[in-house]
């Protein structure tokens, strides 16, 4: 019997619905002491659907892990999402598809990754023994800790050019003998994961299969419909060790546009995914663009973070917000803040969103909707848009805002 066959419009709806940015999908989560903050319950529970939110240091209109839960969730309080990640019982900071903030109930299945660490003996750098003995011993002494703390983070030169005590934290973290469930300005606070993990989710020692095929499943579920190199991206796996455990997740094999051979998740298949589209500037570290080769594929959108490209090299700009509207990815905003002004530095749109007059003029409405509403969530009461491709449409788009 052959494997069921999704068009490229279905698998894209699927996907969307899956990261929940087409209908109501995300639900509160209802424990981890967040009873309180109704905006963190929301928040974790956007978390634990996606799975994995990744984090980056570069903050413009906000954090990249705070825009990837207003993407779904639209005016969620920005400390509300500092409180679901960073509260110390919901959520630890570990490497899945890159450093990402992940549920706690998922603590046990990184114990293949924390394995192969401990075997590989260092995480970026050689590590420092007695650093490693020093670290623990303040931590079981001394309680939570940041690196500044445990004796500085740098040597005062490149941001790269760590202590032995920061080395030996970032190791300690990779094996997980430390752990991060809390952050105090941006910085991580270390803590005994004996301390800091409940004892039922330490206790299960699974095998590397057992993880790999949860954390497989886990990824075709946030996925909903995916190749093999999607799976294996999504979690930062070899492809060979999706291939051996994919027939045990449960995963239905699908063929996309008569060519791409895929897994779905059966909830995927079980009916239509409807719901309203929503319009939003996206991370460049969203899950649904962090794959550029996925991006490429189910959305036809070259996305490329620029943020390390030499200025004048820049295409679309430092940090482009990709603009999701209609189930589509239609257009880019650089975007930045001049006190309560934001700023697009250039926004563009895709060709096919403004080949006719009309498709211009909805493609205008969900941009000037975008921008506003994202002005109005990080504090801003204005909006200017100091280029626009393509330029005839710059008037228009100054009168929507208007």
């Amino acid at each position: 019997m052959s494997p069921p066959e999704l068009t490229s419009e279905q698998a894209r709806r699927i996907q969307l619905r899956a990261q929940g940015l087409l209908g109501r999908v995300v639900t509160p989560h209802t424990g981890g002491g967040l009873r309180g903050d109704p905006g963190a319950r929301r928040a974790l529970g956007a978390l634990r659907h996606v799975g994995a939110v990744q984090l980056d240091t570069i903050s413009v209109l906000a954090r990249s892990h705070e825009l990837v839960a207003y993407a779904r969730l639209g005016a969620v309080g920005r400390s509300s999402v500092e409180h679901a990640y960073w509260n110390g019982t919901a959520a630890f900071e570990y490497w899945s598809h890159a450093a990402c903030v992940l549920p706690i109930e998922d603590w046990p299945l990184y114990a293949f990754r924390r394995r192969a660490y401990l075997e590989r003996g260092h995480h970026w750098h050689h590590t420092p023994e007695q650093a490693a003995k020093d670290v623990l011993a303040r931590l079981r002494a001394e309680g939570p800790l940041t690196a500044t703390g445990l004796g500085g983070a740098k040597k005062g030169g490149e941001w790269f050019d760590r202590t032995d005590h920061k080395i030996a934290a970032e190791f300690l973290l990779a094996t997980g003998e430390v752990v991060c469930t809390r952050r105090t300005g941006w910085r991580r606070v270390y803590d005994l994961a004996e301390r800091a993990i409940p004892d039922e989710l330490r206790a299960p020692d699974l095998s590397d299969e057992e993880c790999i095929t949860t954390l497989v499943a886990r990824a075709g579920r946030a996925l909903g419909v995916a190749t093999r190199a999607d799976l294996a991206d999504y979690v930062r796996v070899r492809g060979d060790q999706v291939a051996a455990v994919v027939g045990a997740t449960g995963l239905v094999p699908v063929t996309v546009a008569g060519r791409d051979a895929a897994w779905a998740h059966p909830s995927a298949l079980a009916e239509a995914p409807r719901g309203r589209h929503r319009t939003t500037l996206l991370s460049p570290f969203d899950s649904l663009v962090w794959d550029r080769k996925r991006t490429q594929r189910m959305f036809g959108f070259d996305h490329r973070l620029e943020a390390y490209v030499p200025k004048p090299k820049r295409v679309h700009g430092y940090f482009t917000m990709p603009l999701l509207a209609g189930g589509r990815l239609i257009g880019r905003v650089d975007p930045a803040r001049e006190g309560r002004t934001l700023i697009a530095r250039k926004a563009s749109f895709e060709p096919f969103a403004v080949s006719t007059a009309a498709k211009a003029e909805r493609a205008i409405d969900h941009l000037a909707d975008a921008l506003r509403e994202a002005a109005q969530w990080v504090g801003c009461d204005a909006v200017r848009v100091d280029r626009l491709d393509p330029p005839a449409l710059a008037a228009p788009l100054g009168a929507a805002l208007s």
